[in-house]
């Protein structure tokens, strides 16, 4: 069963582009999310001596969201180190517990954990040069820990960054959903997908057009580059996975290797554009 939750975020400064401290009732752990440019705020904190957890959120050359995840005994002395060999992310989330009751095996743990549920989920590319150890913990220290990590994501989700959170269980059955929707256009595109409360999923399997038209924008191309070099799109022009868009019409766009308005280009089983399900669907509210 879920039950609600109780939040407390601090905004430093008033700035929303700056530090943000998060925390949940009855946990013992804490959150900062620290802009590039905050670390210096962060420094002043005594929190910031702490043993904890970090991911270092960022986009690369070709516009695609990243993510490094990272642990440290001294968080502040180690994101001063990524100011200088890191240069593509642009936020930090920190996480640390209250007491300073985390230890290296703790914090090693939960590096190899994040990184497995981040590479699971598939939303960020990960940056990870090598794959994290997992450090060996009591069981009484790997249940406190798994709670750790539930709390943290409900955090670090609500603040805006998904990179933990798989797509969903109605991708997987789009048909208990109801919302499956389709797309045909020339050069062999076919393709369907799902609308999803972050964007529009295309569904595995889906067909590509082999070629893209000559008002197909730059950064259309560049996403569907950083698909087929990722795998996402193989050889064949296919989704070899489901893979969540932003928008129903990037989605659109890509499939169809031209611009399209996605709501009116996605068509349910019975013929009705997107845009006509979601009007529907709130005539019905």
């Amino acid at each position: 069963m879920r039950y609600d939750k109780t939040m407390n975020f601090l905004i430093f400064d008033g700035n929303p582009n700056g530090l943000i401290m998060g925390e949940l009732s009855n946990w013992n752990g804490r959150v900062y999310k620290i802009a590039r440019n905050a670390l210096i705020t962060f420094a002043q904190r005594t929190d910031a001596q702490h043993t904890g957890v970090y991911f270092l959120f960022g986009r690369d050359q070709e516009m695609a969201d990243t993510i490094y995840v990272g642990e440290a005994e001294h968080l502040l002395q180690r994101l001063k180190q990524h100011i200088n060999n890191r240069e593509e992310w642009n936020d930090c989330i920190a996480v640390i517990s209250k007491d300073d009751h985390l230890n290296k095996a703790h914090v090693k743990h939960l590096e190899y954990d994040f990184y497995q549920l981040a590479v699971q989920a598939n939303r960020f590319r990960v940056t990870n040069t090598n794959i994290p150890t997992c450090s060996s913990v009591s069981e009484y220290d790997e249940a406190m820990l798994k709670e750790f990590i539930d709390h943290t994501r409900l955090l670090v989700n609500t603040l805006g960054y998904k990179a933990f959170e798989e797509i969903g269980v109605s991708v997987a059955h789009p048909s208990a959903s109801g919302s499956l929707f389709i797309i045909k256009s020339g050069r062999g595109a076919e393709a369907r997908g799902i609308p999803a409360a972050e964007g529009f999923t295309v569904l595995t399997g889906a067909k590509i057009a082999q070629t893209v038209t000559p008002s197909f924008s730059e950064p259309l191309r560049k996403i569907r580059s950083r698909l087929m070099r990722d795998g996402v799109i193989d050889d064949a022009f296919t989704f070899t996975r489901d893979h969540l868009f932003s928008s129903p019409s990037t989605a659109a766009s890509i499939v169809c290797g031209a611009c399209k308005n996605g709501r009116t280009a996605w068509r349910n089983q019975q013929g009705q554009t997107l845009a006509a399900t979601e009007a529907l669907a709130l005539e019905n509210e």
